[in-house]
């Protein structure tokens, strides 16, 4: 059987309209200065050539200084130009947001104007991996005013920033670029190999490209999330999310319990104490380590048809894995008109705990206990989940079985620091977003 919701996603660039309709009216030719043939010959666009930590530490010297500033200078400074110039649908920094009391700090945002100007559209939520459809809205077709910058690890293993650089149709490159519906200050999109125009699914290299610019932010409170289709992806085109918050996730403080390590020393854990269940990966000898043990899993999650999520968090230090069914239920009216009306998706920001909210009294009247069962119905079953887990472990050739006596330690606290009480001030006021 076929499931399908009617899903409204929500516009992550300023060309995704009904194109159809726009073609006839324009008749032949573009005008859009997009990634298409048609407008990307002598194209330029800077260029960020990170560290490359695929074979462990950097060799450059530390204490030479970076020709620019990669999250404040480049990244935050360059999306705040877009939103001089009016790029964004709607002041991301006028939403209100306020921490929920209670024991784990779940984040609200009322973001009325998110849920605004949207097309409606089929999606199936049965089928995780589908054919990439060039004739749906894509990356391809978003204006160059919305590419921020060009992002790969460097080959000599030093930083590089070159402030013109072509854009090469043949190399491909992976592109930084806005998400017009921004959920949070210097929210954007990393878009592994644009031009290749991949499908939504994690592979080792475009993991290993995301971890890479995690680590390159060097800053706890940047972080990427990545949406399988079936979990909240709106788009079938290979990206990742990102943008920055300077205040622990729930899900960043949640206990966890090791299960095991996998090859070069990866940390296994589960998650503990947390309404949605999750794996969560630390460690190795280098960043490639921790990228072949995650998109290992990831692929097996895919290959199995099973919706997931990923956030990758301190720095790319540590990635959670999130296997999810709330698609599926709701396709088969299983979740409550209560919980249904407040149009909230939760993808992989809202299961980390920033709850993005559409409606004022849901924003006013919001309590932990709501968020909590909201993620509760995200969550696969205790069963379920050790069955996802036992097929990671076989596709990762790492054994649940003969670690099982590792799983009845004492769970691990995680190492991050509480936030000052001016940090979640800043959140009623978006004034002061990034530390000094």
């Amino acid at each position: 059987m076929m499931l399908k919701i009617k899903r409204v996603p929500t516009l992550v660039s300023n060309f995704q309209k009904e194109e159809a309709e726009e073609t006839l009216a324009r008749g032949a030719g573009c005008g859009r200065n997009c990634l298409r043939n048609c407008c990307l010959p002598g194209s330029k666009l800077p260029l960020y050539a990170s560290k490359n930590l695929r074979k462990g530490k950097s060799v450059a010297d530390e204490t030479k200084e970076p020709p620019v500033d990669f999250l404040e200078s480049l990244l935050l400074g360059e999306w705040e130009d877009r939103q001089l110039k009016g790029l964004f649908r709607y002041d991301v920094t006028a939403c209100e947001t306020k921490v929920i009391p209670g024991e784990h700090g779940f984040i609200a945002q009322l973001n009325e104007g998110r849920h605004l100007k949207k097309r409606p559209t089929e999606f199936r939520v049965d089928k995780v991996l589908q054919p990439f459809d060039g004739s749906k809205f894509n990356f391809t077709k978003v204006g160059q005013e919305e590419l921020l910058f060009q992002f790969e690890a460097s080959e000599d293993n030093e930083v590089q920033f070159f402030p013109n650089a072509p854009i090469d149709a043949e190399k491909s490159p992976s592109v930084v670029a806005i998400n017009v519906s921004p959920i949070e200050y210097g929210h954007v999109l990393l878009i592994p190999k644009v031009l290749e125009c991949l499908p939504q699914r994690i592979d080792r290299d475009s993991l290993l490209l995301a971890l890479h610019m995690a680590a390159e932010a060097a800053n706890p409170y940047f972080r990427l999330g990545y949406n399988s289709l079936g979990a909240f992806a709106t788009i079938n085109h290979l990206h990742f999310q990102a943008y920055y918050l300077a205040v622990p996730f729930p899900i960043e403080k949640a206990p966890t319990r090791k299960i095991t390590f996998a090859d070069a020393g990866v940390k296994i854990s589960e998650m503990l104490n947390y309404p949605v269940r999750g794996l969560v990966f630390e460690g190795g000898n280098t960043l490639e380590d921790l990228a072949n043990v995650v998109s290992g899993s990831c692929v097996c999650l895919q290959e199995n048809n099973i919706p997931y999520n990923v956030l990758i968090a301190d720095s790319a230090k540590r990635i959670f894995l999130l296997p999810q069914c709330y698609a599926e239920k709701q396709a088969l009216g299983e979740v409550s008109s209560e919980l249904l009306d407040t149009q909230v998706n939760p993808a992989v920001w809202e299961i980390s705990g920033h709850m993005v909210l559409k409606r004022k009294e849901d924003y006013e009247g919001a309590t932990e206990a709501n968020a909590w069962r909201l993620l509760a119905e995200v969550s696969l079953s205790e069963a379920r989940f050790q069955e996802v887990t036992a097929l990671i472990f076989e596709a990762i050739d790492c054994s649940v079985e003969e670690n099982k006596n590792v799983t009845e330690g004492s769970p691990e606290k995680p190492d991050v620091a509480p936030q000052p009480m001016e940090e979640i001030d800043a959140l009623n006021t978006h004034a002061t977003m990034v530390p000094v």
